[in-house]
Order: structure tokens, then sequence, then C-alpha cells
């Protein structure tokens, strides 16, 4: 999720961690500093723009890391404001501000590696967009109420109300996706599509509208459903690629990325250049992360490209949104091109 998001979870959940026993300002600051940092690792250099995308939410990420440090941020803290009377409350609210974050990742499509180091599958349950402010305003409201009462007992009770709203919110969103889910199914068996993979994930910012990705074969099926639609899911057909993703098996780049994105993406030539495209974040024909992967040879052979080439697009801001608010009530309008 975007900083802000975390940062006010980190500050709700340290509030409630610390209740009265601090001050709010204290708890809510650190709480919210604490959460920021696994996002840091965005400074780190891997190498390459594969490396940083997959590395992205890896071990500064994962559970098991993260427990191991809380005591030693928690101790670092209490001894600097003369609390470590308190060392066992900063502790339990550093620990739930710092494994907050990747469960609150993980469930954005991008992919959270949780349980590194005994796995590194990347989580996605894709059922929050990465800024959803109907997420986010709960969890601010409580924060800045508690602030302003000085931590009395009725900004304590508001700060636990945006967590309960904000948290209610998550789990709505999961419903929202199944049923999604349901009526991409039910679409695809109808119309005779036989899909091998389906990802169904939230249009940008909010939860009414949804976007279905299915595989089948060497195509991709785009379509949006909202429950507002009172008509049939229609269908884009896109080209998938496979044959060139077949040619491109063993390139370390493209096979990191049909890893990370499990097998949701597309392959394209482009002039002599292999262009792979994570097809879970953007829609048809704009995304996020598109990758120049390798070179074609003269006689037709693939090259890597060393280091890959990162390349992504985004639609005007204005017109996307335009076409979200009338799309999600359930306007027959075509997706922007």
């Amino acid at each position: 999720m975007d900083s802000v998001s975390q940062f006010v979870l980190g500050a709700a959940v340290a509030g409630v961690a610390l209740g009265a026993r601090t001050s709010a300002w204290r708890a809510l600051l650190w709480g919210g500093v604490i959460a920021t940092l696994p996002d840091l690792d965005v400074l780190i250099d891997h190498g390459d723009p594969v490396q940083n995308m997959t590395r992205h939410r890896a071990e500064s990420h994962a559970l098991l890391w993260l427990t191991v440090v809380s005591p030693l941020f928690a101790v670092g803290i209490a001894a600097l404001h003369r609390e470590l009377a308190l060392f066992r409350r900063w502790w339990l609210a550093v620990w739930l501000a710092l494994v907050t974050h990747p469960l609150l990742d993980a469930m954005t499509i991008y992919g959270t590696q949780l349980l590194l180091p005994f796995t590194d599958h990347p989580f996605a349950i894709g059922s929050l967009f990465v800024v959803d402010p109907l997420y986010t305003l709960p969890l601010l409201v409580g924060n800045l109420v508690l602030l302003g009462s000085r931590g009395s007992a009725r900004g304590r009770r508001a700060n636990v109300l945006g967590l309960v709203l904000s948290s209610l919110y998550a789990g709505a969103s999961v419903g929202m996706q199944q049923w999604a889910r349901a009526v991409a199914t039910a679409s695809l068996t109808a119309q005779g599509f036989v899909a091998k993979s389906l990802v169904v994930t939230p249009a940008p910012l909010q939860t009414v509208l949804w976007r279905a990705v299915a595989i089948d074969g060497d195509r991709v099926l785009e379509a949006f459903w909202s429950p507002f639609d009172d008509f049939p899911l229609q269908w884009q057909s896109i080209a998938r690629g496979e044959a060139l993703l077949q040619a491109g098996a063993g390139i370390v780049a493209l096979d990191r990325l049909l890893w990370f994105s499990q097998g949701c993406s597309k392959a394209e030539r482009d002039g002599d250049r292999l262009r792979v495209t994570d097809l879970r974040m953007g829609q048809e024909p704009y995304y996020v992360f598109v990758h120049e992967v390798a070179s074609f040879t003269g006689d037709g052979t693939l090259q890597p490209l060393l280091p890959p080439v990162r390349l992504g697009n985004r639609i005007e801001f204005g017109r996307a949104l335009g076409w979200l608010w009338t799309r999600m009530w359930g306007a027959a309008v075509p997706t922007p091109r």
C-alpha cells in the first residue's frame, strides 16, 4: 500500500498497544515511522530493474525478520524516552507496526514475500488497490482525533474505531473480489473460454469496479465488472505471445518476471527487442511494469539484455478518473485507449 496508509496503520496499532501509558503523539509518531521502514528497501539497488522490482517486498517484508528486529527498535525507543519500564508495551507496539505493513501489502496484487527465508513465494491477494482512500480515511481520522484529544479516552476509542472500520473494509474487499471472480468465471464458461488462470483485482482507488484477466492459451482476456452492470462481461482478446515466452525460456530476467507475476504476463516483439509486460498492474494498453529483457540477433535467436530495460506507461490521470467514475456505476463505456 501507499506510504500514507502504512503510516496511519502503524500509528493506529501503536496507539492501541500503548494506550494511555505514554503520550498519544509519541505512540502515533513512532508507530507511523516504524511502519514505513520496510519500504526503504526501494533505496537498495540490486543491479537491474527486474531484480529491483522482484526483490522489493522481500527480506524487508518477511514476518520472521521483522519479528527478530522488533525488540531492537523497541528498546531504543523506550530508552530514548526513559520508558524502559514500558519495554514490553513498546515491543508490542513496534512489532504490530512492522508486521501489519507486509500483511497489508499482501492485500494488493504486487507480491509480498512474507515467509522468507522458508519460501520466496510472492503472496498477492489482490483485493485492494495500492492506493484506496476509503481504507486510509478511517485510520487517518482516528489518528487525528486521538492526537487532538491528547490521548483522552474518547480519542482512544476513535482510534480503535478507525482501525476496526479500515479492517472491515479490507475484509469486505475480499468478499467483493470473490463475487467478481464468480461472475468472471461464469462468464468465461458461458462464452466457451477455457482459462488456465484468472486474476481479479480492483480498478484504481476503490473496490466497486473490478478488472478480470484470464489466460486462455495464446491469448489474454480482459474485462471489467461492476455490481451495477446490467449487461454481460465484454472480454477483450489480447495476444499473449506464448511462442515468444517459450523462446525466451532460460533468460533470467524473463523467467523471474514470469515467476513474480505467477504467469500473468505477455511478451511482444518491438523491433529487435523482446518486451515482457506484467498484466496485473494496469490495463490494456497501459501498464506500470514493462521490461525489455532480450534482443533478437541476425539469425533470430535471443540474446539477454544486460541489464534489462524498464519501460512502462500510464494513462493520463484526469482521463482515467473520468472513465473510472462513469464505469464503476454501471455505464457501458469503452475502456480508454
